[in-house]
């Protein structure tokens, strides 16, 4: 399938109406630029796209006809539009845990903060503002400027305050995460990070990034940001045990209801591993790294919490190809016994296996909980999924994680 559009066009709270459908070439709902793109070429005027309002088809947060609620900077022709009937309602209803920057007054008090700041900082705006992304996790937009682009961030209130985890590890590996140029409330300015994300990173760069971004995590098991959230694993079982009483069992079987409380003890083992609580990244993957061919900068803090680093190592794991994993859980298992020589990684990457689905089940219901209805498709089911891939991979552990079944050494020394 591909991505089909159409935009439900407002001005100033006045609605215009309606432009497409029109396919375009991003399967993503979250990926506006393309769509912002043909709907200036349609109208002659600047857009932003606020939220989404439906999809039809499509799943996975990719494919099928997106319809957005899209604002008009500029008065467009009439001609340009359609002038269809539709529910006005679903765009000026209040919705309690709408976004900011799902907002037109939002949205643009936003914008003008970014441009107030870069300003103050002797780098001025000096082109239109590109939106890149915008969905209920983040909005993304590109300003440029005669040094450069910067990045604006935004995020909502169930989202770490990824400016004091950025400013964290930039004190023990400045080169290690992006320059924050400023900051607010759910907002953050960014330096701009030349090159490509990591998408099929290789041995080499899996290597490099885990050994140096242990270090980092051993140095700051000693420096717990302020307002950084509880994951320890003592929080996340009594989450999971709140999960498995709420509605979200109703989606599963009574079997695999009782084998997910089945796994409750198993936080306490992993506690007792001897690994120390850390800044966790929380979505540690190469997609969230960006490298022009030099060492990698890690981006994306918004799921960064203090509890055990192996949920890192998981999910680095999740995403590598088959053949570069067994680097990955090598060098992260030397890395933390070079640093905590009394730990046993190797054992708390077989024991948090079937755990990490458990907390990615949790924090899912955090964002099903802290966004408006019509965001919630990008994450509806994504819990009860998570709790089955727990029980799956209790019944059936990977290979990779079982006991003397880590390759040797990957080589080389462990970055301190």
């Amino acid at each position: 399938m591909s991505r089909t559009v159409s935009a439900w066009v407002t001005s100033g709270g006045d609605f215009l109406g309606v432009v497409g459908p029109f396919p375009v070439d991003v399967p993503w709902w979250s990926e506006v630029e393309p769509v912002v793109g043909r709907l200036e070429d349609a109208l002659g005027v600047p857009v932003l796209v606020l939220r989404l309002l439906s999809v039809d088809g499509g799943e996975g947060a990719r494919d099928g006809h997106v319809t957005y609620h899209v604002e008009a900077l500029g008065h467009p022709d009439p001609r340009r539009l359609d002038h269809l009937p539709v529910d006005q309602g679903v765009l000026t209803t209040h919705q309690e845990f709408r976004s900011p920057w799902a907002r037109a007054d939002g949205l643009r008090e936003l914008l003008d903060w970014a441009s107030g700041t870069l300003a103050s900082a002797g780098r001025p705006v000096t082109g239109p503002v590109e939106q890149r992304r915008t969905w209920n996790l983040a909005g993304l937009f590109r300003l440029p400027t005669a040094r450069g682009p910067a990045w604006l961030k935004t995020t909502p209130h169930f989202a770490a305050d990824e400016a004091t985890v950025i400013g964290a590890f930039a004190e023990v590996d400045r080169g290690l995460v992006p320059a924050v140029l400023g900051s607010g409330d759910r907002r953050m300015l960014m330096e701009h990070i030349p090159g490509e994300d990591c998408w099929g990173a290789s041995a080499e760069t899996v290597q490099a990034m885990v050994g140096r971004f242990v270090a980092a995590q051993a140095t700051l098991a000693s420096r717990r940001p302020p307002g950084l959230p509880d994951g320890r694993a003592a929080a996340l079982a009594a989450r999971v045990g709140a999960l498995l009483d709420s509605p979200v069992a109703q989606e599963l079987t009574a079997e695999e209801v009782s084998d997910a409380r089945e796994l409750a003890s198993r936080w306490t083992e992993l506690a007792e591993c001897g690994l120390p609580d850390t800044v966790v990244h929380g979505d540690f993957h190469p997609g969230n790294w960006r490298s022009d061919g030099g060492p990698a900068v890690v981006v994306d803090f918004a799921d960064a919490h203090w509890g055990q680093p192996v949920l890192d190592a998981l999910r680095l794991c999740d995403f590598l190809a088959e053949e570069v994993r067994p680097v990955a859980v090598r060098v992260w298992v030397d890395a933390w016994t070079s640093h905590r020589p009394a730990s046993d990684p190797a054992r708390a990457l077989e024991l948090a296996e079937c755990l990490a689905p458990l907390a990615y089940a949790v924090r899912y219901l955090e964002f099903l909980d802290g966004i408006e209805p019509s965001e919630r498709l990008y994450h509806e089911g994504d819990p009860a999924a998570e709790i089955r891939t727990a029980v799956r991979l209790a019944r059936n552990p990977s290979p990779a994680f079982a006991p003397g079944t880590a390759p040797a050494s990957a080589g080389g020394p462990v970055p301190r």
